[in-house]
């Protein structure tokens, strides 16, 4: 239950919407002043945590965000939590932290990665990320020469927004094969038959 009293304190909810948020979700009656106290009690952890830090070098890192909805001043919002996470030269998973926002912007993104800078990170061989707003041109203001890499998951998904049910899986399959080509020659063979596949409900480029 303390994960979730500094989750949502971290969303920026009152004591008293945290506290109401913990009795619809676990039938627990507690006080505004019992929020207060967990929270400042773990704090000084989570925050010794966010500002660890880092490796020099990450070969791969991925950003992405997570959705969910919380209790704010009687009504329900939809909050964000932007994570993190590093591949380090020996192949160990690592979050490098977690941020609570609710616009995506150049400037947002300007300030995480300045904040990952300033721990330690030198340098980021690849990131990868679903396109999220500003992105792009945070990476090259604080490390240009990153290469930056779009979620293969988010592209398919993004590629079957205009196909018709009963074709995803078929045009899903030659994207598959598209993207697990070894080769840029391999990748090409496989895009006519990939473009056949959704028959007319496919769209032309």
């Amino acid at each position: 239950m303390e994960e979730k009293i500094l989750a949502l304190y971290s969303c920026g909810m009152s004591q008293r919407d945290i506290a109401e948020q913990i009795r619809e979700l676990y039938d627990v009656e507690i006080s505004p002043e019992l929020v207060t106290k967990i929270t400042e009690k773990i704090m000084p952890e989570v925050t010794a945590w966010q500002n660890r830090p880092l490796e020099a070098v990450y070969p791969f890192v991925f950003m992405d965000a997570i959705d969910y909805k919380v209790k704010e001043d009687h009504r329900y919002v939809t909050k964000a939590a932007y994570v993190v996470l590093g591949i380090t030269m020996d192949g160990r998973k690592d979050i490098l932290g977690v941020w609570i926002g609710e616009h995506e912007s150049s400037k947002f993104w300007l300030n995480v990665l300045n904040d990952l800078k300033s721990r330690g990170v030198l340098d980021v061989y690849l990131f990868c990320t679903d396109g999220l707003c500003g992105m792009m041109q945070a990476i090259q203001a604080v490390y240009p020469q990153s290469r930056l890499q779009r979620c293969i998951i988010h592209q398919i998904r993004s590629s079957t927004r205009f196909v018709s049910y009963k074709d995803i899986k078929q045009v899903v399959a030659g994207l598959k094969k598209i993207y697990t080509a070894v080769t840029l020659e391999e990748a090409e063979d496989a895009l006519p038959s990939s473009g056949r596949r959704g028959g007319n409900s496919t769209p032309s480029a």
